[in-house]
């Protein structure tokens, strides 16, 4: 596929059924069949992934316009609507008392992904761009949502979650926790035993770019044994985003 510039695409929001299905149908791609994830609504016969909240979400579609084909996409939900779906996606794997209990104006995000043709390219920084504006049409004061890594092997993934609890713990007011059901620690390594440079190589991009733009992360990781993967809350005060860095990537604050 020849190389795409951010003229190459179009965002928005998913405003049919024929919308959301796409957005389902990449995400099933990624997370069903790519990681080996799975859950009590996935449709493997039409090859989608979906769960009981996508209603109450926002979608965010990235469209690549020479195909027509949705190739990225981003779930929103904002805090009334989580108040209409009975509490936020990440509130099954975390307390985020911390959260809502702050007064602000949260926006939880979820389900990222982008096909495998399109990453490390322009795309994500367009769909980035798109987010920055919604955020900033809606007021959103902090983001957040669960990332993950892929795979539930404790040893392999020692190190990054070792850094992640070292070095970008949120601060104690909004510092949400895994829930017990799940817990596990962060702080596996010590600081001596830990190569930070070899770490960071092994943190996912979303996550990395999250922590640049000063992104943080709860206290403890929840194991998703149904999606195979052991995630992380990231948490992001919109007032604090590195400016430069937020000019990179097109998000807020700038």
């Amino acid at each position: 596929m020849a190389q795409a510039h951010a003229a190459d695409f179009s965002v928005s929001l998913a405003k049919t059924p024929a919308d959301l299905h796409a957005a389902q149908r990449l995400r099933y791609d990624v997370f069903v069949t790519e990681l080996g994830g799975s859950g009590p609504l996935v449709d493997h016969d039409e090859k989608l992934e979906r769960d009981h909240l996508d209603p109450f979400f926002e979608h965010l579609l990235l469209t690549d316009i020479r195909s027509d084909k949705v190739v990225g996409v981003y779930r929103l939900m904002r805090a009334e609507k989580a108040v209409e779906a009975g509490g936020f996606y990440s509130a099954a794997e975390y307390d985020l008392s911390p959260l809502l209990a702050s007064g602000r104006n949260l926006l939880e995000l979820g389900r990222s992904c982008l096909h495998p043709d399109y990453r490390g390219g322009v795309g994500m920084h367009v769909l980035w761009s798109a987010l920055a504006q919604y955020v900033k049409a809606n007021g959103v004061e902090i983001l957040f949502g669960v990332a993950s890594f892929h795979g539930t092997d404790m040893d392999r993934l020692a190190a990054p979650l070792s850094l992640l609890h070292e070095r970008h713990l949120a601060p104690p007011e909004l510092r949400v926790r895994a829930l017990e059901k799940s817990f596990q620690s962060m702080n596996l390594l010590d600081e001596a035993q830990l190569d930070r440079k070899a770490a960071m190589r092994q943190i996912p991009s979303l996550i990395k770019a999250y922590l640049r733009l000063g992104g943080c992360v709860g206290e403890g990781a929840f194991v998703d044994h149904a999606f195979n993967t052991v995630d992380v809350c990231l948490i992001m005060d919109t007032t604090q985003i590195n400016t430069r860095q937020a000019r990179i990537y097109g998000a807020t604050g700038a």
